[in-house]
């Protein structure tokens, strides 16, 4: 075990991390939590649920404007290319209608992912050694493949990547180019998510 998941007898998976890796990561999940937001606001403890219940419905209805939050929280019908005979404005107002009832959640989700990632992170002791190990069990799988999926459709559209062919070029990059910490970081990522995948 070493730097990539492995099955945990029992259900679950287990890694080793070192300081330097745990801090990255770390420091990636807390970069996440900006980028995506503070969540709502906690309802009042007398407040109506019902009123509540529509509140938390009404969420935004245009796409962010940042590459990487519309690549977080992608257009749900359409957009560019959507097909011969397509109505765009049709498809732009059902876009915005499944937007507003559902990218707050979305938002509170992709929230609870990083955090789950940042808090298994913040309870590990590296040993003499100077690696720690860390179990994920229970549904903290599902949160960290969220969360490193996040990561990397975060670092692709910092990257401009949207096809391993036309992104075959950035793997190449001199190590003096100033990409390349997060093109390594993006490989990095897919490793992890691809075993803890395996491991599931």
């Amino acid at each position: 075990m070493g730097g990539v998941f492995e099955a945990l007898k029992g259900g679950g998976a287990v890694i080793a991390l070192d300081e330097i890796e745990i801090s990255i990561l770390r420091s990636l999940a807390v970069q996440l939590l900006e980028l995506i937001g503070p969540g709502e606001p906690e309802p009042e403890p007398d407040a109506d649920p019902l009123a509540a219940l529509f509140a938390a419905s009404d969420g935004p209805t245009e796409p962010p404007s940042d590459p990487a939050l519309a690549r977080l929280f992608p257009d749900a019908y359409g957009g560019p290319g959507a097909g011969p005979g397509a109505d765009e404005e049709e498809l732009r107002a059902h876009s915005a209608e499944f937007r507003r009832f559902t990218e707050n959640d979305l938002r509170t989700r992709k929230r609870e992912d990083a955090l789950a990632v940042v808090r298994s992170l913040d309870g590990l002791t590296p040993g003499d050694d100077g690696a720690a190990v860390l179990e994920v069990t229970g549904e903290l799988p599902l949160r960290w493949l969220g969360a490193l999926n996040d990561l990397r459709l975060t670092i692709a559209a910092r990257l401009d990547i949207t096809e391993d062919d036309e992104s075959a070029a950035l793997f190449r990059l001199p190590d003096d180019d100033p990409r390349k910490p997060m093109v390594m970081a993006y490989l990095w990522l897919g490793g992890l998510q691809e075993t803890l995948i395996e491991t599931l």
